[in-house]
């Protein structure tokens, strides 16, 4: 079959060329804020009408794997996350940015952003059907479960201060029952307002959040209208040596298994992969203290997480049929578009295509891999760029975006709402990704609580004696209880 896969590109050779334009104008759409990998696709899925079933497949194929990697240059450069799913990479690539080693953070991103895409296609071509027939298992009650110890996680994990991370966690959760009720069709919370039916976009809350935010606090700072001092970029290979980089293994290994496990389940994606990869790796560490001060283990497991996370998704897509994210979602339209359907059978009926896809996304990776790391000097002189000039840039590529998503005025208004919100929370001490994943989450937690609630004539205690439901809500309720215990004994001390 593989054999097979390698027929069908070799058959069509002009597929590579739209691969490499897949990928160059999918890491240009996950750099700029606002827009991301689903916009891209979004956008080049009517040019894939008039193509071969092959090319369409290759330039979709070119503008996930580079729009989810080209994410993490303008976390790392602006502290802006191009997508959601580069919201952890901002907490320690920008610090390492403001040390003067932009070029190692760039490097060292877009290595394990390759290693992660690879991981995860590996997964995808060998263990597909072993994880297709666990994902399938999972009920309402399991993504209930599966979504509330992702919410715990990074409540207690993301700031020193249990309570104020759930506090900015139960706001992500309150603004995500803005709009219409996913359960019975019922507007909530809309004041009213046509606009607010569909509730807050997450691009928008993520512009807002980080890139407004970052330009309210930057104006607001007299001294950093200059630019930063960049020495001259002298980096060999791609900024970390070879015991370094295998001192990484075990994070490497964990952050991809997060990736790859959280990508197989639907409806979830790398906006929490990599923000769940992080605060594990901070809670692995033996010095959890470094983390935002520019840690490259915390670096790392946000790159890994994140690309993992596209070989997970496709798996249960071609699968089952069913997209694992917003992104996969496009991916599968293209898909019908030229005539296959996704599915158990699909190996059979599409076995030489399913493999030429497989290539495609190793091509991809490597296209992805070169592509930056020749970008990187380029990539470096934004930061040289004076900030006085560079924000009202930014502001305009928000607006863009954030216009662009649904093509609503609101949703500018939006942005400058979730800036002021995100630069007083900072101000505060307050930390950001607890909202930004019970905002990601909570339409998740809500309908499969009510769903499972509603099998089980509203009685969690079943939830409890599902063996998967079951075991997430206990690691979580013991999880929380030691975290309260902890931040008690230091209350005690202080």
């Amino acid at each position: 079959m593989f054999f097979s896969g390698l027929s069908v590109i070799f058959n069509d050779p002009i597929s590579l060329i739209w691969i490499f334009i897949g990928v160059v104008v999918g890491i240009i759409f996950g750099a700029i804020p606002g827009l991301s990998a689903t916009m891209a696709i979004a956008i080049f899925l009517p040019i894939t009408y008039s193509l071969t079933a092959v090319k369409g497949m290759a330039t979709m194929i070119g503008l996930y794997i580079g729009g989810i990697s080209g994410g993490l240059i303008s976390a790392i450069l602006l502290n802006i996350p191009g997508t959601p799913s580069s919201v952890a990479t901002c907490f320690d690539g920008r610090p390492l940015a403001l040390q003067g080693k932009a070029d190692k953070a760039l490097g060292v991103g877009i290595l394990f952003s390759f290693i992660g895409t690879l991981l995860g296609i590996v997964a995808l071509i060998y263990i597909s059907p072993i994880l297709a027939s666990l994902a399938i298992k999972f009920g309402p009650q399991e993504y209930f479960a599966v979504a509330l110890f992702s919410v715990v996680l990074i409540i207690v994990l993301s700031s020193e201060n249990m309570i104020k991370g759930l506090i900015t966690g139960v706001l992500g959760l309150i603004l995500s029952t803005i709009g219409m009720d996913p359960v019975v069709g019922m507007p909530r919370f809309t004041l009213e307002t046509t606009t607010l039916k569909s509730g807050f976009n997450i691009l928008t809350v993520l512009v807002g959040l980080y890139a407004v935010s970052e330009v309210l606090t930057t104006c607001a700072d007299i001294n950093q209208t200059q630019p930063i001092d960049i020495p001259a970029v002298k980096m060999k290979g791609f900024g970390i040596t070879l015991p370094d980089f295998f001192k990484q293994t075990g994070n490497i290994l964990r952050s991809a298994a997060i990736g790859l496990g959280i990508g197989i389940l639907p409806g979830i994606g790398g906006g929490t992969s990599n923000l769940i990869a992080y605060t594990v790796a901070k809670s692995q560490s033996k010095n959890p203290e470094r983390f935002g001060k520019g840690e490259i283990t915390g670096l790392i497991a946000s790159e890994t997480a994140n690309n993992a996370t596209i070989g997970g998704a496709m798996i249960p897509l071609l699968t089952l049929g069913i997209p694992g994210d917003t992104t996969t979602a496009m991916v599968l339209g293209g898909l019908m578009i030229h005539g296959i359907i996704p599915g158990p059978l699909i190996f059979e009926t599409h076995g030489d295509l399913m493999y030429a896809i497989f290539i495609f996304m190793l091509i991809a990776s490597f296209l992805m891999l070169i592509v930056e790391t020749l970008g990187i000097r380029a990539f470096i002189k934004v930061l040289k760029i004076p900030k006085n000039i560079l924000m009202p840039l930014i502001v305009v590529l928000c607006v863009i975006g954030a216009f662009g998503t649904n093509n609503r005025v609101f949703d500018i208004g939006a942005i400058i709402f979730f800036g002021i919100l995100g630069n007083f929370l900072s101000k505060l001490n307050f930390p950001l990704p607890p909202i930004v994943l019970g905002f990601i989450l909570g339409g998740t937690l809500e309908t499969n609580l009510r769903r499972g609630l509603s099998m089980t004539n509203d009685l969690f205690i079943p939830f409890l004696l599902r063996p998967i439901s079951g075991t997430f809500i206990i690691v979580t309720f013991l999880f929380l209880c030691f975290s309260i215990y902890k931040q008690i004994k230091r209350f005690n001390k202080c």
